[in-house]
């Protein structure tokens, strides 16, 4: 009987301690890294690329990615019909984490493959974080072309939804509490309309607005890898324009803003995670994309910044910008914070402050580099290199943000090497930090807490743990419905836990008792199978 009681003790203890924290992920892969290379190789069949792909660190490598952007900074997104408007889990597409990159073809963006629906339909989607909306081709009046015959780096045709062909699709109404254009409705019983608009080159989708499952997969340490069906707003688009239909997102757009019917709120506001992600970027401009992670306890932190009242994009404010030891007198400036972008941006007057400091500080020669758009390059010894002045970001309460990839250099002559500051300037009245700043860093975008948080990491946790297989869901298991409306009103962006997931998504003052109260029990758990375990043995 006592081993009995011991036996159960001991499983109630496993129990306890399987019950760390699971996170969803997706692993990045650079555009012009020799993974991708690979990749479109192996797609197209077409030898001829491993001739025509840039360099490293080349200046032809160099301009391109600069050259996408300038054309990032040309297409600032306005959704009309939303921007106006078990929570320690990490999740990813239940296609796999991994994201793709399909080069010039697919304007270099970040795609990953989504299955929506019932039975679920598979998607390649553009992962965006400017904008809010997932749309997909729908009922097509002007669509992309789907099939893979069109697309060199496609093995399979691209897919069109029909919200008819699915038993777990649902109709937005214009009286949804989520749908934001009801002034274009004739009654509130007709589809809410959506239009994605960019403001430059004539770039939208439009369609309406359904309800339909996500298919998503869960993993963590100590539990086996198990699927997730999420309820979420879906765009039917109907129409596409400009850049949708000459090779920029064919088949789909994943945004992760912060507004109320992006992918990243609703699962945060359903109770599946808690509303943050990650990202970490590695040397070879690779990495993960983790949904539900808040960073560790030694990160550091800074403030989002609202847009007049409310909170639409990530941005942050910059209260100096620091060389070498020494920091610039007022060098402060408002940034956005967008991993899509290669290069850091500052506003005029600061990047003028910035290049003299910087230029002063650098003990090698200067040169000119024919059709480089970079103009502070120089040419440098061994030694000099050792001697390039750092670069740091000052955020309030003296938050330090070290800048580990400010320059890009590439050898010229035996015994030197050329070096390039890759700190650009902008005419906005905001600056962007770009992928080359956050490099060697897990940048966390905290949306519960409104905050940016990062720390020094090399990645390779967060890309080793992006390798998962899948177990079947469990029969007959619900998908998670959409935030009821009380929900979606949640202040600050905060989530909230339906009424079905209450008890398991407690608040910050209870969830701090909780971790006191799991560390006493692990402990009692440990001391009572000891005791039984030697009463056993009497």
């Amino acid at each position: 009987m006592v081993n009995r009681v011991a036996i159960f003790m001991l499983l109630g203890c496993l129990l306890l301690d399987g019950s760390d924290a699971v996170s969803f992920s997706s692993k990045l892969v650079h555009r012009f890294s020799d993974e991708a290379k690979e990749r479109w190789i192996s797609k197209s069949g077409n030898v001829s690329v491993a001739d025509s792909w840039p360099k490293k660190n080349s200046v032809e490598y160099l301009e391109l990615l600069l050259s996408n952007d300038w054309k990032r900074q040309n297409t600032r997104v306005k959704l009309q019909s939303n921007n106006n408007s078990s929570r320690n889990q990490l999740l990813f597409p239940s296609e796999g984490s991994q994201t793709h990159f399909f080069g010039n073809q697919f304007y270099w963006l970040h795609y990953t493959w989504i299955d929506i629906g019932t039975p679920n339909v598979s998607f390649l989607v553009a992962l965006d974080a400017g904008s809010n909306l997932l749309w997909v081709p729908c009922q097509c009046i002007q669509c992309a072309p789907l099939s893979a015959s069109y697309y060199t780096s496609l093995d399979r045709n691209l897919s069109e939804y029909d919200p008819s062909s699915s038993s777990s699709s649902k109709n937005v109404s214009c009286s949804h509490h989520l749908c934001k254009s009801r002034s274009s409705c004739k009654s509130l019983k007709d589809p809410c309309p959506y239009i994605a608009d960019y403001s430059t080159e004539d770039t939208s989708s439009s369609g309406y607005l359904v309800d339909d499952i996500l298919h998503l997969a869960s993993f963590s340490k100590h539990a086996p890898q198990s699927s997730v069906q999420s309820s979420v707003i879906i765009g039917c688009g109907r129409k596409q324009t400009g850049s949708y239909l000459d090779g920029a997102a064919p088949d789909g757009v994943m945004g992760l803003g912060l507004g109320d019917v992006s992918v990243p709120s609703l699962l945060a506001k359903a109770g599946l995670i808690q509303n943050s992600f990650s990202i970490c970027f590695d040397e070879n401009d690779s990495g993960s994309v983790f949904f539900g992670d808040q960073g560790p306890a030694t990160q550091q932190s800074t403030s989002f910044l609202p847009i007049g009242e409310k909170y639409d994009a990530y941005f942050v404010g910059v209260e100096s910008y620091c060389i070498g030891n020494s920091c610039l007198t007022q060098s402060g400036f408002q940034a956005l914070v967008d991993s899509g972008a290669s290069f850091t941006f500052l506003p005029t007057e600061i990047y003028a402050e910035v290049v003299v400091k910087f230029d002063k500080l650098v003990s090698s020669k200067r040169i000119s580099l024919q059709g480089n758009s970079w103009k502070y390059c120089y040419n440098a010894s061994s030694e000099e290199m050792l001697k390039v002045p750092d670069m740091r970001l000052i955020f309030s309460k003296n938050q330090s943000f070290v800048v580990r990839n400010h320059i890009f250099s590439f050898p010229e002559n035996e015994g030197f090497t050329v070096f390039c500051l890759t700190v650009m300037s902008t005419d906005g009245d905001y600056g962007i930090i770009g992928q080359n700043f956050m490099m060697g860093h897990r940048m966390v975008f905290d949306r519960e807490n409104l905050k940016l948080a990062w720390s020094h990491s090399k990645c390779e946790e967060v890309i080793d743990k992006s390798h998962v297989h899948l177990v079947p869901p469990p029969a007959g298991q619900s998908p998670n419905p959409l935030p009821t409306t009380e929900q979606q009103s949640t202040s600050n962006g905060q989530a909230a836990a339906p009424p079905s997931t209450a008890k398991t998504a407690p608040s910050k003052s209870i969830a701090a008792s909780a971790q006191q109260l799991d560390s006493v029990l692990r402990v009692a758990c440990s001391l009572l199978v000891l005791m039984c375990l030697l009463l056993s043995s009497d």
